[in-house]
């Protein structure tokens, strides 16, 4: 009877762990990777959302930069670490584009943990004034009299702003010729400056210059208009089906217990959720994911990665 007693007992105890995963996570401080420079868009967020989250959960969320090759070194470093919920992966459209670019050292669809959706948004279609098209029906009526000759500022070969302009491209049936900046920032300036005539640029750095009248707003990116600028159609409007969304989400290595991916990802939730860290992200150009399960992060990552390699292949991009 004794023995029968320590097994049952020892059985007991060694199911613990399993048992109590999601009660005890987590017991010591957090590691979100950021696989960019400090001070960009994803950073904020990143830092942002983290700083809330290590306080739902009781540790510190420390962020930490890992840049480099579009974003590929602090992604396959954080998809390499233990799946225990302590190492998480901000993660942009970047993640869903590099693979077409450079061969990964990972399978972009498999080898990961979809947690939240954070949110995502819109880019604006901004020209110079001396464009003569005031929407897009205009602006691919004015493509296709002079192919080729409108000039298009990208924030670099490869990026979410080139691939926007190129799947517009592309299912217009119109070209334009890109040149290429180190960010979106001195394309936009050039746009001003007329150098170039039209670029994609987030809303938060676009509209201003909208509102003081040093560029044109042709349209929205987004499926549809979005609420805080009715007046601005979406290109979609024009070009059924079109849609190229700038988003942010947290995934983690493959094989996170369910409990705490379940914990992390009802906190996040939560948070994007709040008053005062919505109108922050509004004003950042993102509309949070209120739905933004485990499941929405799966489907968009497949949805993306599927869109933006038949772009990257129709557009013949390589990396830089």
């Amino acid at each position: 009877m004794r023995k029968i007693s320590i097994t049952v007992a020892l059985a007991a105890v060694l199911s613990l762990p399993a048992m109590g995963l999601s009660q005890q996570y987590p017991v010591k401080p957090i590691r979100l990777i950021v696989p960019f420079a400090p001070g960009g868009g994803v950073d904020f967020i990143a830092r942002l959302v983290g700083q809330r989250l290590g306080e739902a959960l009781g540790q510190p969320i420390i962020v930490e930069n890992r840049p480099g090759a579009g974003s590929a070194i602090g992604t396959e470093a954080a998809l390499r670490a233990a799946p225990d919920g302590y190492t998480l992966l901000e993660i942009s459209p970047s993640y869903v584009i590099n693979p077409s670019l450079r061969p990964p050292k990972f399978d972009p669809l498999n080898d990961y943990t979809p947690i939240a959706l954070i949110g995502k948004g819109p880019f604006v279609v901004v020209a110079h004034p001396s464009l003569p098209a005031r929407d897009a029906k205009q602006l691919i009526a004015l493509a296709r009299l002079r192919p080729g000759e409108i000039l298009y500022g990208t924030s670099g070969q490869g990026t979410i702003v080139h691939l926007s302009t190129e799947l517009f491209l592309y299912m217009a049936r119109v070209k334009m010729t890109a040149v290429h900046y180190k960010g979106g920032g001195p394309a936009l300036i050039d746009v001003m400056a007329g150098h170039v005539q039209l670029v994609c640029s987030p809303p938060q750095t676009g509209l201003p210059h909208v509102k003081a009248g040093r560029v044109r707003a042709i349209g929205m990116t987004s499926a549809q208009r979005i609420p805080t600028e009715p007046g601005i159609p979406a290109l979609a409007e024009t070009v059924p089906g079109y849609e190229a969304t700038n988003w942010h989400a947290m995934i983690g290595p493959k094989g996170i217990p369910p409990s705490v991916v379940e914990r992390i990802s009802a906190e996040v939730r939560r948070i994007v959720s709040t008053k005062d860290i919505e109108g922050t992200l509004h004003t950042s150009g993102v509309f949070p994911g209120g739905g933004g399960s485990p499941e929405a992060v799966y489907a968009l990552i497949r949805k993306d990665y599927e869109q933006w390699r038949k772009v990257v292949i129709a557009a013949g991009i390589k990396p830089e």
